[in-house]
């Protein structure tokens, strides 16, 4: 018979229980200031319920009345400069980390009414409101208090949480972030990956979780087969508490222990508080009026009010006193938002942002770049892409601290899969950082680096497709942070991809992205095809405040071009396009590999076009002037790009094109473009899936013909 082994966990999970004798060595102020913080944030919930009630609360009113003991316990074992996120029910931790910034401990200050007046006002969509109204109820930021943004997507805080903690390690300093999530967040990938990605680098990272026993109305026991969420820490090697999230006292203790292991440079850890959210997910109803609770459920919960238990604990006549102050300051602040509209009452109109501003703070105005040196200083000699790629890096990061490199393989294989960072681990170490493959988590992680101001993060990405595993975190989280905090927040990254068609690695390694990225407001994108242009735009991606996309082409790699001698910092501006081909005939706007094989068709079918390289294909930063100029002597345009149908981006640049150069056209925009199907491995077929120089080729002879030139 085989013999087994017990086999011990890595780290400890523990349940913590505050006795007697810590409730009896807890100061009377420091119970007071507890109790305080609770009892306003309960007063601001019931005020949002009541407003929801009546209509003037647009969207969610997530309430977290019942929660409040696990949010205050939490924050009140931070100091100042320690961070926070939460999740889309984040009132409570938002105004815990936002009080205590503010020294509020008894008594409503100026300071703790005005976060009170923006909390309540970003959570009506108001101007005076933190993010300017953009926000809302699940967008809550104040990064001043250390409060980094609550999240809408369920996990999706959690790597930006990471990327704050790797900040602070990176920095030298002993801060801590925490990030609270939901029993839901606990089976979504993202979250999973961060708990094991910031176990792996050992970040000053409390993962709190606040298991309130339902998602939505879907129990704990239905979603898990182990409701213990504090286990989730021992899969990843994080020593983890749970603790009763009633008891506010329990839920400090445990943070304590929790946060101080992370000073210590041991976290990351987690503590899962029990705790009960005593109205339904959304709105001013409980949870028995839709039928997944009982009201003996929620009496019995009830009855363990962390607010009315402290309470107790307080002189006779105190908290009826500190309650009224805070209650009496509430109904100020609503009644300077509303007014009488006949028998019920309306938001003051003026307090509505300016409906003119709604495309402001998407992204940045480039003036970081303003100044930078356009000009190339002295000669230039032939290089191979792939070399320039390495060289350009080594010089910003040798020049420039903050830039940190991640990645899966990166820091192996002498510079990864294709040689992009070949020789920067040997000359940065520390800075060049293989990950785990877990997409999602340090592009997230990656993300909330940049938010934090403090380093400029590069991500590689081996393969484009990739970033669907990841696009939570592209997309809701980097693209949207500065528009939706109201211009508070920037994420100035760089993502570098390489598009692969033609090298047999299939449909799911074989996309063109661009078109993808220039559906979402936020991301900037260049795509240099040679390696003078790929210096210049990397220089410009690495000085810009907003996420980047670096679009790279394997079949470019192995190419030689003109590079710099020796000037390695000379940007070229995000916006410029290039005309590479003289010509009258026609106009071919592209990108990438395809600039040379438009050259080649133009050459080969005797069309006098212009051939203009784009170079940067976002919406925001196009250069139509450089189009439009081209059209304006040719009267006609070709788009041609070298990727399937599907995720094209020449789709929306035709658009634009056929009404922004209407004037100027004598035929329709005409499209090159590969097929309705991604590639696959088969070589015919591969080939036959993409565009080629032939097909431009063919467009070049037909638009002749339809323009009665042939």
């Amino acid at each position: 018979m085989p013999e087994t082994t017990p086999i011990r966990p890595a780290a400890p999970c523990l349940r913590l229980t505050a006795t007697p004798e810590d409730w009896a060595a807890l100061p009377p102020e420091e119970a007071r200031a507890l109790w305080w913080s609770m009892q306003a944030i309960r007063s601001f919930e019931e005020a949002v319920l009541r407003l929801a009630g009546e209509g003037l609360v647009h969207g969610p009113a997530h309430s977290s009345i019942g929660q409040e003991g696990g949010a205050a316990g939490a924050v009140f074992a931070l100091k100042d400069g320690d961070q926070i996120n939460g999740s889309h029910r984040g009132h409570h931790q938002f105004l815990a980390k936002a009080l205590r910034h503010v020294g509020a401990a008894d008594a409503v200050t100026p300071a703790a009414h005005g976060v009170l007046r923006r909390a309540l006002a970003e959570i009506m969509g108001l101007a005076p409101g933190f993010s300017g109204g953009r926000g809302g109820s699940m967008h809550l930021r104040w990064a001043e208090a250390g409060a980094l943004g609550t999240n809408a997507i369920v996990g999706g805080g959690v790597p930006l949480a990471a990327g704050a903690a790797a900040a602070m390690k990176f920095a030298g300093t002993d801060n801590v972030c925490v990030t609270f999530l939901g029993d839901g967040a606990t089976n979504i990938g993202a979250a999973l990956e961060t708990m094991n990605l910031a176990a792996a680098w050992s970040l000053p990272l409390v993962f709190f979780i606040e298991n309130n026993g339902y998602a939505v109305s879907t129990t704990v026991a239905e979603s898990t087969r182990e409701p213990r969420l504090a286990a989730r820490g021992m899969g990843f090697g994080i020593p983890s508490w749970q603790v009763d999230g009633m008891d506010p006292l329990a839920v400090r203790l445990a943070m304590q222990e929790a946060v101080a292991l992370c000073r210590a440079g041991s976290g990351p850890a987690l503590v899962e508080a029990e705790c009960y959210r005593f109205f339904h997910q959304n709105g001013p109803l409980p949870g028995s009026a839709f039928g997944y609770r009982t009201k003996e459920e929620e009496a019995a919960w009830r009855a363990r009010d962390p607010v009315a238990v402290l309470e107790k604990r307080l002189p006779a006549g105190e908290a009826t006193r500190m309650r009224a102050e805070i209650e009496a300051a509430m109904a100020a602040i609503v009644d300077e938002f509303t007014e009488a509209a006949g028998n019920a009452r309306r938001i003051c109109p003026s307090l509505w942002p300016d409906p003119a501003s709604k495309d402001t703070h998407i992204r940045s105005d480039l003036s970081e770049l303003r100044g930078a040196r356009t000009a190339l200083r002295g000669g230039t000699a032939s290089h191979k892409f792939i070399d320039c790629v390495a060289e350009v890096m080594h010089r910003r990061m040798a020049e420039d601290p903050r830039i940190i490199v991640m990645g899966e393989d990166i820091h192996r294989l002498r510079g990864g899969t294709n040689g992009a960072t070949r020789g920067l681990a040997e000359a940065f170490p520390g800075r060049i950082l293989g990950t785990p493959i877990s997409e999602a988590a340090f592009m997230g992680l990656a993300g909330g680096m940049a938010m934090d101001g403090r380093f400029r993060p590069v991500v590689e990405f081996m393969y484009p497709d990739f970033l669907w595993v990841a696009a939570d975190q592209v997309f809701n989280q980097a693209a949207k942070a500065r528009h939706m905090f109201g211009g508070s927040a920037r994420a100035p990254l760089v993502l570098r991809t390489k598009v692969a068609i033609g090298t047999g690695y299939g449909s799911q390694h074989s996309m063109d992205p661009a078109g993808i990225f220039a559906t979402a407001p936020g991301w900037r994108i260049v795509a240099p095809s040679t390696p003078l242009d790929y210096v210049g735009l990397m220089n410009a991606a690495l000085a810009c405040d907003d996420p980047v996309l670096v679009l790279e082409h394997v079949a470019l790699y192995q190419t030689e071009g003109e590079a710099p001698e020796e000037d390695w910092d000379f940007v070229i501006p995000i916006g410029s396009a290039k005309v590479v081909r003289r010509g009258a005939a026609v106009t071919i706007a592209t990108y990438l590999n395809m600039v040379g094989q438009s050259v080649a068709a133009a050459e080969s079918a005797g069309v006098d076009a212009e051939v203009i390289d784009l170079r940067t294909l976002d919406r925001a930063s196009l250069d139509w002037a450089t189009v439009e100029a081209s059209v304006r002597r040719t009267g006609a345009l070709i788009v041609v790009e070298e990727g399937a149908q599907g995720p094209s981006w020449g789709g929306w640049f035709a658009d634009a094109a056929q009404r922004r150069l209407f004037d100027w056209l004598d035929a329709p925009v005409a499209r090159v473009t590969g097929g309705e199907a991604s590639p696959t491995i088969s070589k015919a077929l591969e080939h036959a899936a993409r565009a080629t120089a032939t097909d431009v080729e063919a467009a070049l002879v037909a638009m002749e013909r339809a323009r009665g030139r042939r």
